[in-house]
């Protein structure tokens, strides 16, 4: 049965199957939730259906830590990154759909700032925003380009791996946490010795992870991560923050010399409701921006963006605006998501 939902979720354009008790199931479709069928679940059901999709390896983590995440594949159709987990003493299951393929510049509307950031050899790019913002496919697209224009060797560290990318111009090699790799640290350190050019890191999760990204972006690598962070500026003070206080100016120097640039996202609903489209604050590191983190005065930022959009700058409002104004998302829709969009900079 779980296979039949997952198939009704691909096909309808899904970006999420919600599997609960008590309840039917669920699809998330440009971000609206949708019932599937009118007959609840039963705990019995929800249960089997998560052991349809797990090996004994996984069921036997489930077992003892009441969650998993997992990729599974439909062969020849799609896959999906899994979350099984307990609730109420039952089962819940949560796929994410992913495209087979790899959407690119074009079909994500992606700004050619991007394209200028992905073909820097050192360095290092966040790409944040909440779950569900499209984080992992703007990467994947980065990865892609690189993959499709240059010759490198792409290693990228996953949790789990969503996109699968072939070789093509470039080497890519994909681990995935948990699988190929004990966590982020582990595998980031071991990278630095796999002799890669770029280096996805899937998550930046704890100062161990982030202080050896910086110190790969540092050594002649691009290194392309994450962070659950809501704006540039406060990714930059995340990041500083994450480490004791007396190494926090050291953390400013080497982030002011390493950091490529900062793309904060959030997805919004289209206003003919087919699908959705990233609002993106984009910060540039230049001389001004490098030379506010060091001197510790983050919060300038914000006037950075919003003066140099000649550079490719631009602040989430200023993105947003220009959505409402090509009638690509609707006022309503931007009132929703990002209150004050319109407000005066």
């Amino acid at each position: 049965m779980i296979q039949k939902l997952l198939l009704f979720a691909f096909q309808n354009g899904a970006s999420d199957l919600h599997i609960t008790t008590a309840v039917t199931p669920i699809v998330r479709i440009n971000g609206k939730l949708k019932k599937v069928g009118s007959q609840a679940l039963t705990p019995n059901e929800t249960e089997e259906m998560a052991r349809e999709l797990m090996t004994p390896e996984l069921q036997e983590h489930f077992d003892q830590k009441g969650e998993v995440d997992f990729s599974y594949a439909l062969p020849g159709i799609c896959r999906f990154r899994v979350n099984v987990f307990r609730q109420r003493g039952s089962v819940g299951i949560v796929c994410r759909v992913i495209n087979s393929n790899v959407p690119n510049f074009l079909d994500l509307h992606l700004p050619d700032i991007i394209k200028v950031f992905a073909q820097k050899t050192q360095g290092l790019l966040i790409v944040t925003g909440p779950t569900g913002s499209g984080k992992s496919t703007t990467l994947a697209s980065i990865v892609d380009f690189i993959n499709e224009n240059m010759s490198k060797h792409i290693l990228t560290l996953e949790d789990p791996i969503e996109y699968l990318h072939k070789h093509k111009k470039s080497i890519v090699n994909q681990r995935e946490i948990g699988l190929d790799s004990n966590s982020f640290a582990i595998g980031l350190r071991a990278a630095l010795r796999q002799d890669p050019d770029v280096i996805l890191v899937g998550e930046m999760r704890d100062l161990d992870t982030i202080r050896t990204a910086i110190t790969a972006a540092e050594t002649g690598h691009l290194v392309l991560a994450t962070l659950h962070t809501s704006g540039a500026a406060q990714t930059v003070d995340r990041i500083i923050d994450v480490f004791p206080a007396e190494q926090q100016q050291q953390i400013r120097t080497q982030l002011a010399g390493t950091l490529v640039g900062v793309v904060s996202q959030r997805l919004l609903p289209v206003a003919k409701d087919d699908g959705r489209r990233a609002a993106m604050e984009i910060l540039v590191n230049n001389h001004a921006v490098a030379n506010l983190i060091r001197s510790n005065k983050i919060h300038q930022i914000q006037s950075i963006l919003e003066t140099n959009k000649a550079l490719g700058m631009q602040t989430m409002n200023m993105s947003v605006r220009e959505l409402v104004q090509s009638g690509t998302i609707t006022k309503q829709t931007a009132d929703e998501f990002i209150p004050n969009w319109d407000a005066h900079q």
